[in-house]
């Protein structure tokens, strides 16, 4: 998948022991830019993995691996962000498929709204039994809400999905890039806040992300919701993340250690 112009795209996904699901993921993105010809950077982080993701990521043409020794997500989006150039990156999961036409809905709302720092939207959970992912419709019918009156009624942020949301190089880069300090939990809250003070940050359902529902089947639906709705508050209200602790969801590749 030769690239003969500049990258108007990039995409930034971090990687910890993801040998089982980094194939799928970066099989999609190579059928939406088959698709669309959108000339784009492809950067896998591979983030403390002791596993073959470095290996599996390195295998296909279109992609760059870099090594990220410091484990954890924040720092593994930032060492993403500052091995590409596109002015729109894309912050996708391992753990995440593209669907048909995500790329065109990206390149279509960042083109008609000049005004726009920020693009995100739902997960579908593809692996989840169907009364799970009823609940989940419910949590983010509620969340679309929440993020309604504090974006246009409080004005104080916005939402953003970790692992399916794109920003502009310049406005991150004016908002002071990422923070360090947070480890897991309010990191896509924290995003959108401060992008928020720069330009719109937009939720929409027309953006929805495949991926993974296994943190939801470990941990289960209801308190891994809370546990996320208690962080988006408390970095929209507080600055700062209320949880510090998370679990990473790798069971297999855990033995390995």
């Amino acid at each position: 998948m030769a690239q003969t112009h500049a990258p108007r795209l990039a995409f930034v996904i971090p990687a910890y022991n993801e040998e089982k699901l980094i194939g799928q993921c970066l099989e999609a993105i190579g059928r939406e830019l088959d698709r669309s010809k959108v000339a784009a950077e492809v950067v896998v982080v591979n983030n403390a993995s002791v596993d073959r993701t470095a290996e599996i990521a390195a295998s296909y043409d279109f992609v760059k691996v870099v090594d990220e020794t410091k484990k954890g997500l924040v720092h593994a989006r930032n060492a993403g962000f500052n091995a590409t150039t596109a002015e729109l990156v894309a912050n996708i999961d391992a753990d995440t498929m593209l669907p048909e036409g995500w790329i065109d809905t990206v390149i279509a709302e960042f083109e008609k709204d000049d005004q726009l720092v920020a693009l995100s939207g739902p997960y579908h959970y593809y692996d989840l039994p169907m009364h799970k992912r009823a609940l989940v419709k419910i949590f983010y019918g509620a969340s679309y809400l929440i993020y309604l009156i504090n974006r246009f009624v409080l004005k104080v942020g916005s939402m953003i999905q970790g692992g399916n949301f794109v920003f502009t190089r310049t406005a991150w880069t004016k908002a002071g890039g990422y923070d360090l300090s947070i480890t897991f939990y309010g990191e896509d809250t924290d995003i959108a806040v401060r992008l928020s003070r720069i330009g719109k940050v937009k939720w929409t359902f027309g953006l929805p992300m495949l991926t993974s529902g296994r943190r939801l089947a470990e941990e289960g639906v209801f308190r891994t919701g809370w546990i996320y709705v208690v962080n988006f508050f408390w970095v929209t209200f507080f600055g700062k993340p209320r949880t510090a602790e998370y679990s990473d969801v790798r069971p297999d590749a855990e033995k390995k250690k």
